[in-house]
């Protein structure tokens, strides 16, 4: 390559308390213009911030998902410039001590054109705490712009990256992962729509093995398309504009995905633009290893660690284990429904280490594991993004997905009655049993009664055993269409099929 592509992200994940971060006004989305907007938020003479403890616990709980340092001492301070929707004229932040220190993340960056899928490492600079500012509205006024204050003051979490992705789809796994991780740990609820995680991504090119280039920042990406669609375009325009004799500015660029196009904001302000100094007004947050210790204890099990599990202990593809771990519902949703099959405490269905008890790999109460993530990625999961729903909202649960996964396994339904049963399930409710009972779609089982049908159809079609016989291999499907219209699809098929080979054989 001529060029390499230098990438690092800032991500700011909006926290999912109930108040903000230095006042008791609701974060809730959606309500009037300015209703939600306290004294604090207005920034009115005489008022001070008190930290919101929920905000911190938050903060702590990503650095210990990511392995990172959590600060024992951090300091809040003023970011100052001066902008319509922050009344203050700063911004309570954090500089040279962030709460949270340097980690890490592991992502899986998907195969693209002839590159094969692959891990990658991407270090954590830092993640301090933050208030989010208004928001400015251009759309309703004419020759005007209103001012919301009801996001002032709500907290957030800013995510700064290494500049270790050097591609659109690094960048992009990276920002999926992060977005898994911080809807997976409860401290985001990830919403990109109303501005609940969104990506700032700095973007440079240079030679290979050359200095770093000049970067331009793209700000408040909310989709993983305009991501890829907005670094595509900046990467191939800042090479342009330096094979043309040109040079790359630093600055704040916007994306419209109207025209997939980035255009220069303003000039990039650098850290001592800002003249940050401590908050007089708020102490230094001291976090005792005490308090850490308490959070670690309600972490729950982490995307990566389970998807180790479903692989060793499940027998599960990766690419299985990756998909089942894509959210939280959906990993909890697959163990649940493990759990409704066999109860068993003994099942590795919680714990990190556990055991399989059976001694099948994978096969959980009669039941393989690869077939209830089959059907959670295939069916379960098709009919959601067909209903547009998302994975809490399935109208089946899990208890009676299992039901019905276990009488496939028990040979009472095939595959296409199993299919006729989700789709009652879905639409009508009610368990496996009745719906099977109901519409008749019970498998025919019984050995002599499978066995008086072969010997039947062999008997109807002689001339067609002899050339089966023969040689003539090919006639096995013939039988096996006979044989499931004479029992009208209710034949157990792996029975059919032996029954048939052995009488045919002779």
């Amino acid at each position: 390559m001529q060029w390499e592509i230098v990438i690092g992200l800032e991500v700011h994940a909006q926290l999912s308390t109930k108040s903000k971060i230095f006042s008791a006004a609701s974060t809730a989305f959606g309500a009037e213009p300015n209703t939600q907007a306290d004294a604090v938020s207005l920034a009115l003479p005489g008022v001070l911030p008190v930290l919101n403890k929920g905000a911190v616990e938050r903060a702590i709980k990503f650095g210990l998902a990511t392995g990172a340092h959590i600060a024992p001492r951090s300091v809040f301070a003023r970011k100052n410039y001066f902008y319509p929707d922050l009344p203050k004229g700063y911004q309570i932040s954090q500089m040279d001590l962030p709460v949270v220190g340097q980690g890490a993340l592991t992502i899986q960056v998907p195969a693209v054109g002839k590159a094969e899928p692959y891990e990658k490492v991407v270090r954590l600079t830092r993640a301090h705490l933050e208030e989010d500012a208004g928001k400015s509205l251009h759309e309703d006024f004419h020759g005007m712009t209103g001012i919301d204050l009801n996001r002032a003051g709500t907290p957030l979490l800013e995510i700064v990256s290494e500049p270790d992705m050097c591609s659109a789809a690094e960048a992009i796994a990276y920002a999926k992962t992060l977005h898994t991780l911080v809807r997976w740990i409860g401290i985001c609820d990830g919403n990109m729509q109303e501005g609940s995680f969104r990506c700032d991504v700095n973007v440079s090119v240079r030679k290979p093995g050359g200095e770093l280039g000049t970067r331009r920042e793209i700000k408040n990406l909310n989709s993983f398309k305009f991501m890829q669609q907005a670094i595509d375009y900046e990467v191939q325009w800042q090479i342009d504009t330096i094979e043309n004799g040109g040079k790359v500015q630093q600055a704040t660029v916007l994306f419209n995905p109207d025209t997939g196009e980035t255009r220069a904001m303003r000039s990039k302000e650098d850290a001592h633009d800002y003249r940050y100094f401590p908050d007089p007004d708020l102490l230094p947050l001291v976090i005792g290893k005490e308090w850490v210790e308490q959070l670690r204890a309600t972490m729950p099990e982490l995307p990566q660690a389970k998807q180790v599990r479903y692989v060793q202990d499940l027998g599960l593809s990766a690419y299985d284990a990756a998909t089942l771990t894509a959210s939280r519902e959906m990993a909890d949703f697959f163990e649940a429904t493990l759990a409704a099959i066999n109860p068993s405490p003994s099942l590795p269905l919680s714990g990190e280490g556990a055991a399989v008890s059976s001694p099948v790999k994978g096969r959980l109460g009669g039941v393989d594991a690869k077939l209830c993530a089959n059907w959670i990625i295939g069916e379960v999961s098709a009919q959601l993004n067909r209903d547009n729903l998302e994975m809490n909202q399935c109208p089946i649960t899990s208890q009676q997905l299992g039901g019905m996964l276990a009488r496939i396994a028990d040979g009472t339904i095939s595959n296409s009655g199993a299919k006729e049963v989700f789709r009652a399930m879905w639409s009508e409710g009610g368990s496996a049993d009745a719906i099977i009972e109901a519409k008749g779609l019970k498998q025919v089982s019984d050995t002599g009664a499978l066995e008086a049908m072969v010997d039947e159809i062999m008997a109807a079609n002689a001339d067609k055993v002899a050339e089966y016989r023969s040689g003539k291999d090919k006639l096995f499907g013939f039988f096996v269409g006979l044989a499931m219209k004479a029992s009208k699809g209710k034949a157990n098929p792996a029975q059919m099929n032996e029954i048939l080979k052995r009488k045919l054989a002779g």
